[in-house]
């Protein structure tokens, strides 16, 4: 792959667009996609604390925030880097770090309430249809109903920013192929991906969900020429090898999440002091600072800045080491667990699934808010059903 292609800023939708001079096009993607009524919901959707009556944890929107925040620094620095080694011109460190900083804020856009548990729901729901198929549901096709039994929110998110949003069915928000590639995933369809997987490991990273509803796969197509993502030809169907910067947003995503999460588990008083502070101290490096005048949570704070700039650092560290096998699209693997980090990392996941994520007051809130959601959420969003009346925690029935 090359970066004069990779860093295209050639418009969806729009091919004669001119950028103006005093603004990146790569920064007004940032700004369509933060000013879009898709990214403002994200404020409504938990990201692991689910309804709590304090405004200390986080929600999907600063998540996406922070995540923009850790993206943008990752990717500068591995762009000074590519100037360096003349891989890059001088200067297009900067058109690196927008890229990232958009692909990274729209991350989560596409997925649902209640996260996973959102997605599995809608899938159940289209699941019981299909068993019994009527009408429309009746017309859909044995190969293309796994998009609606295993709702994925990365395809979505495609699917809102280049159909849905702004100039519908034109380009959607008209972003930069640049953006678009960053902020793909899994490029793939449900149906290629399961004629490759076959219920087996995933032989490629990009493949272990899919990220891309059949309806988008030409205005991906479109952007993936562009970019000159190799393409991968198979009798299932076609795929590609992630663009670079899908490693540098799946990074920083790694990065805030596994760090973040133990500091919102701390404040919600589900992890005890000691333990997130001992992580933390480890994540850091063991820093020789002192925190007498620090309360716990300033403490914590503290740790989780200088566990961030850590992490960073061992992200650019792996990008720079696997940097030939990701430019050829072999590298498979995530930059966050190829970094020195990992055995850190690997804590914190341990500890976040076995005492954080699985807690029984979390089971009750997801099963029961979910369930009631979703009966109602999947009728009025999809078009193969009339809208339903029923309102959201109003305690009203639905109807059938």
């Amino acid at each position: 792959m090359e970066w004069e292609k990779l860093l295209c800023s050639e418009r969806l939708g729009d091919k004669h667009y001119e950028p103006k001079p005093n603004r990146s096009i790569f920064v007004q993607d940032h700004d369509r996609i933060v000013f879009s009524a898709p990214f403002r919901r994200l404020a409504n959707k938990t990201q692991v604390q689910p309804l709590y009556e304090h405004d200390h944890v986080h929600h999907r929107l600063i998540h996406s925030i922070e995540v923009s925040s850790v993206g943008r620094s990752l990717a500068m620095r591995i762009g000074n880097w590519l100037e360096e080694t003349h891989q890059i011109a001088i200067g297009e460190s900067n058109s690196l770090a927008n890229i990232v900083q958009a692909a990274c804020v729209a991350h989560d856009i596409g997925n649902p309430p209640f996260g996973h548990s959102g997605e599995t729901a809608m899938g159940d729901w289209f699941a019981e249809k299909f068993d019994n198929a009527k009408g429309v549901m009746a017309e859909i096709e044995q190969q293309h109903r796994s998009e609606f039994m295993k709702f994925e929110g990365n395809a979505q998110g495609f699917r809102i920013v280049a159909r849905l949003e702004m100039y519908r069915n034109d380009g959607g928000m008209r972003l930069s192929k640049a953006t678009l590639g960053a902020f793909t995933k899994y490029p793939v369809t449900s149906a290629a991906r399961e004629g490759i997987v076959d219920r087996g490991v995933a032989p490629y990273v990009g493949l272990k969900k899919f990220g891309i509803f059949r309806s988008e796969l030409e205005l991906f197509k479109d952007a993936a020429v562009s970019l000159g993502l190799p393409e991968e030809v198979t009798r299932a169907g076609n795929w590609w090898r992630r663009h670079p910067l899908v490693f540098i947003v799946e990074a920083a995503d790694d990065i805030c999440y596994n760090i973040v999460d133990l500091e919102d588990a701390f404040t919600t008083g589900e992890l005890p002091f000691d333990t997130v502070r001992d992580l933390l101290h480890e994540a850091a490096n063991n820093p020789n600072r002192d925190v007498s005048g620090l309360n716990q949570a300033e403490h914590i704070a503290l740790l989780r800045a200088l566990s961030i700039n850590v992490a960073v650092e061992s992200c650019v560290q792996a990008f720079k080491a696997n940097y030939d096998a990701i430019m050829t699209g072999t590298f498979s693997n995530s930059l966050a667990d190829t970094g020195s980090m990992v055995s850190v990392f690997a804590q914190m996941k341990t500890l976040s699934r076995g005492q954080v994520f699985t807690r029984p007051e979390k089971d009750r809130v997801r099963g029961v808010r979910s369930a009631r959601y979703w009966q109602c959420h999947v009728r009025c969003a999809s078009p193969l059903r009339e809208p339903c009346q029923g309102q959201v925690g109003s305690g009203k029935s639905l109807r059938p």
